[in-house]
């Protein structure tokens, strides 16, 4: 995990919950993270991370995550057993 990603993570653990962080980076977060990426039809993506499975729908058109993808990211994370 880089310097950037660790920002990103630490940004998702933020309260009150950012709803302007780009989808894009939250991905390569969990990419640098060992998560197996299962790419759905249109926007919809699968994250699967140390047995745990969460699925979202890409941002569009706009590029940034909502705060409920955020939260949903952070239970993936949390579900995960991933810390900083």
């Amino acid at each position: 995990m880089n310097s950037k990603q660790k920002k990103i993570f630490k940004a998702i653990f933020t309260d009150p919950i950012n709803g302007n962080l780009e989808w894009r980076k939250i991905e390569s977060l969990l990419k640098s993270l060992d998560a197996e990426v299962v790419e759905g039809s249109g926007s919809r993506v699968t994250f699967l991370l140390n047995g745990c499975r969460k699925d979202f729908h890409r941002p569009h058109p706009s590029k940034e995550a909502l705060r409920y993808r955020v939260i949903d990211v952070r239970e993936l994370l949390n579900d995960a057993g991933v810390k900083l």
